[in-house]
């Protein structure tokens, strides 16, 4: 039987656009990670008239409403504290244009990635932010965490490629930011006010974004060490020399390990080592591979080039399967995505086994060390006693090293839930004044994703 509360919703938007049943809500309580309540109803719109209905609805009865992509963040940032409407924006996955002479496309928010990225391929046009999750996240939630990815250190991240939105605003109306061109400064920059925001001041309904052009090809090249701090020392050496590539990932033994017990497939190389994509013209990159090979011999790797693409795909296939391959080889585990200048990952290592060695975890670091954006990971029984205090006590160290070290707590997945309780220790008390009169100025009876980010009472009164 239908809520008589949201009876005029189902007829608005008909019955298939809104869900209800309480099975079918269950798995919205939750994201890849975190865990929260169940909604009180699901909207699956079809179009930024249907948001704005969805919106309209809920600011009338003071409703809190949620926009959720394809539920695979990590924070808790799309998962219900409260009664809530979540709208599930995975039926938008329209290109909306393309133009290839000044390479830009338009589409709906919920694009996965990676379609995205085979649609614009079709022109010698390439989309360059690629998360590790490409094949399963959405172009709209990679915006609303202005989300990284393993290209990162060469092309940039999401908001780095966001030329314009369209924007449902907190009381409905409907707002346009940004420009099809590569300028346009009219104006503040609000565009990039909501890349980022956690879906907190808008619900994101279509992206303007810009493309490049197609590498002609790309090779892998694998750089093994003896150790993480040599393998940092490795990163540090490529970005000193005249090439920049198009990722540099770190891997270390224990990932290898869980790759190998969860099935996900065989390294055929000693770890830690350093996956390293150049890209570009076939004879340029010949010859950048060289540079390359000679710098990273120097600091005493040992370093192999992919054979063919068979051995590249299965390297970054590997690379991609990390994080669900820890989840299977161990009851729990903590992940976070901190980042620090690339100075200092060599002092990032060293501080993170200093950490957890007395608190008697184990846990294993990899990711985008070419940006400094590492995914330090615990692993850990949650039936042990007390180990869950120890995990958070070294979540608080792990992020005050971090800063310490001029970092930051999050490089792409957000603040969320699970990171709230510390955002204090990065932004002063000034900074949160501001994000909280922003916050109050958009979405005053606080209705967007409430409680996200912001730790108590901000999140509740804002």
């Amino acid at each position: 039987m239908t809520n008589p509360r949201l009876q005029s919703l189902v007829d608005r938007l008909g019955p298939d656009a809104v869900l209800l049943d309480p099975d079918t809500l269950a798995p919205y309580a939750k994201d890849n990670k975190t865990s929260g309540l169940a909604p009180i109803a699901v909207v699956r719109p079809a179009s930024t008239e249907d948001v704005q209905a969805t919106v309209e609805f809920c600011h009338e009865r003071k409703i809190a409403l949620i926009a959720r992509g394809a539920g695979s963040g990590t924070v808790g940032g799309a998962v219900p504290e409260r009664e809530a409407v979540v709208l599930d924006l995975c039926r938008m996955t329209e290109v909306l244009w393309l133009d290839e002479m000044s390479m830009t496309v338009a589409a709906q928010a919920g694009m996965i990635t990676e379609d995205l990225q085979r649609h614009v391929a079709k022109f010698g046009l390439s989309y360059p932010p690629d998360p590790a999750s490409a094949d399963r996240s959405t172009i709209g939630g990679n915006a609303a965490t202005n989300a990284g990815g393993l290209r990162a250190v060469k092309y940039g991240v999401t908001g780095d490629y966001v030329l314009g939105l369209t924007v449902v605003l907190a009381d409905g109306r409907v707002m346009k930011t940004g420009v099809q061109t590569r300028k346009g400064v009219v104006g503040y920059d609000l565009t990039h006010l909501f890349v980022g925001s956690e879906g907190t001041l808008g619900i994101i309904t279509e992206l303007t974004l810009r493309l490049v052009r197609a590498p002609e090809t790309a090779r892998t090249l694998v750089a093994s060490f003896d150790d993480l701090e040599s393998c940092a020392r490795g990163v540090q050496a490529i970005l000193a020399s005249p090439v920049l590539p198009a990722a540099i990932e770190l891997v270390d033994e224990q990932c290898v390990r869980a790759i190998q017990e969860a099935g996900a497939g065989q390294v055929a190389f000693q770890a830690p080592f350093l996956l390293v994509e150049v890209d570009g013209r076939a004879a340029v990159v010949d010859e950048e591979l060289a540079i390359l090979d000679e710098a990273l011999r120097a600091t005493g790797a040992v370093t192999r080039v992919a054979s063919d693409e068979a051995q590249t795909k299965a390297l970054w296939d590997g690379r991609r399967a990390i994080s669900e391959s820890l989840k299977k080889v161990s009851p729990a585990k903590v992940s976070e995505d901190i980042t620090v200048p690339i100075a200092k990952l060599v002092e990032l290592l060293r501080g993170v086994s200093e950490i957890a060695k007395p608190k008697g975890l184990t846990h294993l670091a990899y990711g985008h060390a070419g940006d400094g954006n590492l995914h330090v990971n615990v692993l850990f029984d949650p039936a042990v006693e007390g180990v869950r205090e120890r995990v958070e006590a070294f979540r608080g160290e792990l992020f005050d090293l971090t800063l310490r070290l001029g970092g930051t707590m999050s490089g792409e997945h957000g603040v969320g839930i699970a990171k709230r309780p510390f955002i204090d220790r990065e932004l002063s008390p000034v900074s949160l004044e501001m994000h909280r009169r922003i916050k109050a100025a958009l979405d005053p009876d606080n209705l967007l994703n409430p409680g996200k980010i912001w730790p108590a009472p901000m999140g509740d009164s804002a």
